[in-house]
């Protein structure tokens, strides 16, 4: 029986009914069949309806991938609610911002984990944010600080408070494809962030149209390393799952020797992210006497592919299935895709053809052109930005620079924007330009994206010294690790007496470029 369901909990219950014994989640020694998720899912979304979460409204998680985080989403989308990931990178400051903008009514955040107790940093930051419900979500290594004082819940309260689910079935069921499914946000070239609108008809139209490119099937293991909270682990990963099932086998960081041992000891057949991941395992000295010998399928992009890799890819690492794909927050992820039979020229050196029922056109100046059923709804109270992103004609304007070969096949070639990829991760020059400027001695600053053999792109910034200043590049580091995410902080700072700049005032960061390449 195909699965047909265009919402997330219609999917669910869809696999729970054709596959209801067969391994759905796999985290360490937690094993759940796709029956046993949905009954988790069920009490989850009768705990947050009697916990006072009403069909439309906002739930963020911010915690690592975990087999709690898939009941989470899957829960809150059961009782109607709309998801909104937040980074697990972010400092309290930018998690609260988002929190307090999309006035979330719930929030599942990681118990105290390594000496860090978000919820603690959460309040301490902005300790008039108020979020009604907020549930601490237990990892491995954890403990649950929380007081008697402390209006949080663990895990289990809220398992309690929902343990009559006799509603919870006529809940999903009123939820509709029209219905917004998730809230992901992007930060911009003003360096603020702006929420994508995706609905469920979208979310689970994109994934399935990408399972299918990627052939992805019910007997597949599939170890999710991208977080969660990004596009690459949600939608391509935990609801690309959902309508095959594939079983997901949640990964919350990323260490070599235990992503070989996961994958020899599940047999894992599905292994995606970006190129750093492929390359750390093919460099790696325990690689030769490990066995990866079950993997199947690798899709990988956000950041250049060398052909060497896609070749090393395939013979070194055996995959049958090696595909590059494009995609951004505001077309729910997706936009193209390479194909199965694709030589590995045209795999490492493009992002393939539109999936999903995208549409595909180069427009002035070069900028790729989005258009389709599955172009994001619009930017969170935004529309001024809506109506500048996506135009009278509905093609979604990028910011990407880019070629369309004779196959029709995407060939990114610049950014209109100075946005650069580090790790997977988008990095945008502009919000880290700002953080830097409130440090003493910075008179002037620009950030761009260089290459790194590992990640991809790490940032640079080149710095002009207010007069008599001593600002070192250790300044420049220590003030950025507290102001901003790992992944976005500078890994080389160059002072300069000055920066280009053309006529208008701006920038020439495309001199600072040249100079680096």
């Amino acid at each position: 029986m195909a699965d047909t369901a265009e919402t997330i909990p219609l999917a669910l219950r869809h696999a729970a009914a054709v596959r209801g014994a067969q391994p759905a989640v796999q985290d360490g020694e937690t094993h759940l069949s796709w029956a046993h998720l949905l009954e988790q899912v069920r009490t989850v979304a009768a705990g947050l309806t009697a916990s006072g979460v009403r069909p439309g409204d906002r739930v963020a998680i911010w915690a690592p991938n975990s087999w709690r985080w898939v009941v989470a989403l899957l829960g809150l989308h059961y009782a109607g609610a709309t998801l909104v990931p937040l980074n697990t990178r972010y400092i309290a400051e930018e998690a609260a911002d988002l929190i307090r903008r999309v006035d979330a009514k719930a929030l599942f955040i990681t118990e105290p984990f390594l000496g860090r107790d978000l919820l603690a940093d959460l309040r301490a930051t902005d300790p008039d944010l108020k979020v009604p419900v907020v549930v601490r979500v237990p990892v491995d290594g954890g403990t649950d600080a929380g007081t008697a004082a402390d209006t949080a819940l663990s895990w289990d309260d809220l398992l309690a408070a929902g343990v009559d689910t006799s509603g919870a079935d006529a809940i999903a069921d009123a939820v509709t494809p029209d219905d917004v499914s998730d809230i992901m946000f992007t930060s911009g070239t003003t360096g603020r962030s702006k929420g994508c609108v995706v609905t469920h008809g979208q979310a689970v139209d994109v994934a399935r149209a990408w399972a299918e490119c990627a052939t992805l099937g019910p007997d597949d293991r599939y170890l999710v390393i991208p977080p969660f909270f990004h596009n690459f682990g949600y939608k391509a990963a935990m609801v690309a799952c959902l309508v095959t099932g594939a079983c997901i086998v949640p990964q919350s960081n990323f260490d070599i020797p235990e992503v070989m041992r996961i994958i020899a000891k599940r047999k894992i057949t599905v292994l995606t992210g970006p190129p750093t991941i492929y390359q750390s395992i093919l460099d790696h000295s325990d690689r030769a006497t490990a066995d990866l010998s079950s993997l199947r399928v690798a899709v990988t992009g956000a950041a250049t592919v060398p052909e060497i890799l896609i070749e090393r890819m395939r013979s070194d690492l055996a995959f049958d299935v090696v595909l590059t794909a494009y995609g951004l927050s505001e077309s729910a992820g997706f936009g193209t895709m390479c194909r199965l039979g694709d030589d590995s020229h045209t795999i490492a050196t493009t992002s393939g053809r539109p999936i999903a029922g995208f549409e595909l056109r180069i427009g002035e100046d070069g900028e790729v052109l989005l258009r389709g059923p599955n172009v994001m709804k619009g930017y969170l109270d935004d529309p001024e930005q809506t109506a500048k992103t996506i135009d009278a004609e509905g093609w979604l304007h990028t910011g990407d620079v880019g070629t369309v070969d004779d196959n029709g096949n995407l060939r990114i070639t610049d950014r209109l924007k100075d946005m650069y990829i580090s790790g997977g991760f988008n990095v945008y020059p502009a919000e880290i330009e700002k953080a830097l400027r409130r440090l003493d001695g910075v008179a002037d600053v620009a950030v761009i994206g260089i290459p790194d053999t590992r990640m991809g792109e790490v940032g640079k910034a080149f710095i002009v010294r207010q007069p008599g200043s001593g600002l070192t590049a250790t300044d420049v580091f220590t003030h950025a690790h507290r102001s901003m995410a790992k992944f976005k902080v500078p890994r080389d700072v160059e002072f300069r007496d000055s920066l280009p700049y053309n006529a208008g005032g701006k920038v020439l960061k495309h001199q600072l470029r040249e100079e680096k390449s």
